[in-house]
C-alpha cells in the first residue's frame, strides 16, 4: 500500500523514483496528492499490474506539466477518480496505453485541469464505469480529447 505516501509533501520539487519496485502494490490512491511544488517526477519504471486504486493520485500537482505514464498498466485499475483533478499547468497528456476495462469511477478525474489543451483517451473502455461526474469539470481550454466514446449511454 502506497496510498497517500508523499501525500501533502508541498515543497518538494523534484522526486526520481526510477528504482522503485512496485510489483506488489495494489493501492497507489493519493500517493503525490497535494505534491503543490512538484515539477519533475521520473515514475518511468513504475509496475502498477497490481493497482486496483489510482484515486488522487496526482490531485492538486498544479505545477507538474508534463506526465510520462507509458508504463503504467492500468488493466487491474477500478477508481481513478480525481487522478489529475486540480493538475493546473498541464496543458497536453497521453493516455493512449491506459486500458481502463475495468474501471468503474472516473469522477472528477480532469476536474479543474484548467490549461489542458490536448488529451488523448484513445484506447478507453468506459463500458463498466459507473460514476463519471464532473470529469472535464472547468477543463475550459480543450480543443481536442481523441478517443473518448461512453459505452453506457445513461453517464453525463
Amino acid at each position: 500500500n502506497m496510498s497517500g505516501m508523499f501525500e501533502g509533501c508541498s515543497s518538494l520539487t523534484n522526486l526520481d523514483l526510477s528504482r522503485f519496485n512496485t510489483e506488489k502494490v495494489t493501492d497507489m490512491g493519493g500517493m503525490f496528492n497535494k505534491c503543490s511544488s512538484l515539477t519533475n517526477l521520473d515514475l518511468s519504471n513504475f509496475n502498477t499490474k497490481n493497482v486496483t486504486d489510482m484515486s488522487r493520485m496526482f490531485q492538486c500537482c498544479i505545477r507538474l506539466n508534463k506526465f510520462n505514464l507509458s508504463s503504467f498498466n492500468t488493466e487491474n485499475v477500478k477508481d481513478m477518480s480525481n487522478m489529475f483533478n486540480e493538475c493546473r499547468d498541464l496543458t497536453k497528456l497521453n493516455l493512449s496505453n491506459f486500458n481502463t476495462q475495468n474501471v468503474t469511477r472516473m469522477s472528477g478525474m480532469f476536474n479543474n485541469c484548467i490549461n489542458l489543451t490536448n488529451l488523448d483517451l484513445s484506447n478507453f473502455n468506459t463500458k463498466n464505469v459507473t460514476n463519471n461526474d464532473w470529469m472535464f469539470y472547468e477543463c475550459y481550454k480543450i480543443k481536442e480529447i481523441k478517443g473518448l466514446v461512453w459505452e453506457n449511454k445513461e453517464l453525463n
